[in-house]
């Protein structure tokens, strides 16, 4: 009897360690633990952590939310969870934060300076979120591809974005820091501009259609890929095939009707023709500037 009883009891305290270790594995399975790596670096970039200071980034390094990453030259890619990445431009500063597990999360990047690709290619858990914030501007999204670029001429700032697949939620942020309550949803294939100077922040149009021969190389084949992998693009291989073109077209104008044509090297400057088609007047062009895209001159 005594034997039994002992049985009994051991079969008992077993069956409550297996429950016990089922509930531990199935909670670990709910909180599990977000992905937050540098994915590839090839460059001058480094990454400055609380208390540790500065440190040299390698591939696979994991990040800590918080995190200041930089790159000065070259490229680099971090990777958030399994689905989310960001392609640093160089010259690009920013800080990433990131909370929650991989179900449920908030990824925040505090864009500085440059300019970074964001590609979402799962939507978005509920209850999750993933946002790009700039001096001027904070972008909300739930699954897409879009581009965010920083800089500033002449004392204003400005925040460019283009969206190539989905849409982006815009908001405006104020210099006392608070946030408009106006959205301006920006749709793929659309890109709007907002500055800021010593008076006011505002958008300098409404949404309007991305000028891709304005986008650096880097990023024209980052739209090669994702139509190689299925995107919903507007933009035409046809299309990016001429943008990555190293040759672009000169075509000078006089009266409506085609004066000549020069044909030069992507970034380099057109010459003045040896002729004038008029004993008056000039070509309406800056001849210092360099050329990056199909231009037409006209004779004013």
């Amino acid at each position: 009897m005594k034997k039994k009883l002992v049985i009994i009891i051991a079969a008992v305290v077993i069956l409550a360690a297996a429950l016990v270790t089922v509930f531990l594995l199935k909670g670990k399975k709910k909180e599990s633990y977000r992905v937050l790596k540098v994915y590839e670096v090839d460059g001058d970039a480094t990454v400055v952590r609380k208390n540790l200071g500065e440190i040299t980034p390698y591939n696979n390094m994991v990040l800590e939310s918080g995190d200041t990453v930089s790159l000065r030259t070259g490229s680099m890619i971090l990777k958030a969870d399994e689905d989310k990445y960001i392609y640093l431009e160089e010259d690009t500063e920013l800080v990433l934060k990131a909370t929650g597990n991989s179900r449920k999360n908030q990824t925040t990047i505090e864009l500085k300076k440059g300019a970074i690709t964001n590609d979402i290619q799962e939507k978005l858990f509920k209850d999750s979120g993933y946002e790009v914030n700039t001096p001027n501007s904070t972008m909300s999204v739930r699954g897409t591809m879009f581009r965010v670029y920083v800089y500033e001429v002449d004392g204003v700032r400005y925040t460019k974005v283009s969206v190539f697949e989905g849409s982006v939620a815009s908001y405006l942020i104020y210099k006392d820091g608070t946030k408009s309550e106006e959205e301006v949803t920006i749709e793929r294939g659309k890109e709007v501009i907002i500055y800021e100077d010593e008076n006011i922040t505002d958008y300098l149009t409404a949404p309007k259609d991305i000028d891709y021969s304005d986008l650096p190389e880097e990023v024209i084949k980052l739209l090669d890929n994702a139509l190689d992998e299925g995107k919903d693009l507007l933009i035409t291989k046809e299309e990016i095939e001429k943008y990555l073109s190293k040759i672009v077209t000169v075509t000078f104008m006089y009266n409506g009707k085609v004066f000549g044509t020069q044909t030069i090297d992507k970034g380099t400057k057109a010459a003045v023709p040896a002729l004038a088609p008029a004993s008056s007047g000039s070509w309406d062009f800056d001849f210092d500037k360099p050329i990056n895209k199909d231009t037409v001159i006209e004779w004013k």
